[in-house]
C-alpha cells in the first residue's frame, strides 16, 4: 500500500512540475475586461509575467516582451521569482522522492536514511505548494480589487486569467502530494519503531535462574 502511495505521489508531482512550468510561461494572468460603453470588444489584452499578447478579430496575435522588469507592478515582479523557485523546488522534490521510495536503490536497506528523505521530499513539496500559491493568489487578488475600484478606468480594469486558475489547481496537487509523502514517512516510522521495540521487549524479560545440582548437594549437606 505505501509503495502505491509513493508512485502516486511521483505521478502528482510530474503533474505539479508540468502545472507550474505552463502556469510560468502562460500569458493569461490578467486579460482585458470588456465592461463599459466605449470599450471595444473586438480586441483583447493578454498580461503574463514575461511578455504581453494583443489580439484583433480575423487578425494574428501579437506578443511583446516586456522591456524591463521595473515596468511591471509588484505582484507580477515577486510572481516572475516565486513561480521560478517553484518550479526549482519540484524538480528537487521529485529528485528526492525518487531516492526515497521503497523500490530505489539509494540508501541501499536504510530504511532509517530513506524515511528521513521522504520526510524531507514532502516539506519541499509542500514549500512549492506555498511558492505557487502566494503569487497566484497575490496576482488574483490585485485583480479583483481593482475591477470593484471606482477610481480605476474601465480600460485599465483586467479580469482573472486562465493561468490563475491552472496555478490554483497545480497548488492544490502539490499539497495533495506533499501530504502523501509526509503520511507514507509516518506509516514507516511507526513500522520502524515497531521493528525497534519488539528485540527490546525481548531482552527486557528477566531469565529465571534454576540452581545447579552442587548447588543442590551443598545445601543438603
Amino acid at each position: 500500500m505505501r509503495a502505491k502511495l509513493e508512485v502516486l505521489a511521483l505521478v502528482l508531482g510530474v503533474i505539479g512540475l508540468t502545472g507550474t512550468i505552463a502556469v510560468t510561461a502562460l500569458p493569461m494572468w490578467r486579460v482585458s475586461a470588456f465592461i463599459g460603453a466605449n470599450l471595444i470588444v473586438m480586441e483583447e489584452l493578454w498580461e503574463g509575467l514575461w511578455m504581453t499578447c494583443y489580439r484583433q478579430a480575423n487578425i494574428r496575435m501579437q506578443c511583446k516582451v516586456y522591456d524591463s522588469l521595473l515596468i511591471l507592478p509588484p505582484e507580477l515582479q515577486a510572481a516572475r521569482g516565486l513561480m521560478c523557485v517553484s518550479i526549482v523546488l519540484v524538480v528537487i522534490s521529485l529528485c528526492i522522492t525518487g531516492c526515497g521510495t521503497q523500490k530505489s536503490s539509494c540508501c541501499d536497506d536504510n530504511m532509517k536514511g530513506k524515511n528521513v528523505t521522504l520526510a524531507l521530499a514532502g516539506s519541499s513539496f509542500l514549500l512549492s505548494f506555498l511558492t505557487t500559491l502566494i503569487p497566484v493568489s497575490w496576482v488574483g487578488h490585485t485583480v479583483i480589487r481593482n475591477f470593484y475600484n471606482p477610481t480605476v478606468l474601465d480600460s485599465e480594469k483586467r479580469e482573472l486569467g486562465e493561468a490563475l486558475f491552472i496555478g490554483w489547481a497545480t497548488a492544490g496537487v502539490l499539497l495533495i502530494t506533499g501530504i502523501i509523502l509526509l503520511f507514507s514517512y509516518c506509516k514507516r516510522r511507526s513500522k520502524e519503531e515497531e521493528l525497534y521495540s519488539v528485540p527490546y521487549a525481548a531482552d527486557s524479560i528477566p531469565l529465571k535462574r534454576t540452581p545447579s545440582s552442587s548447588h543442590k548437594s551443598q545445601e543438603y549437606v
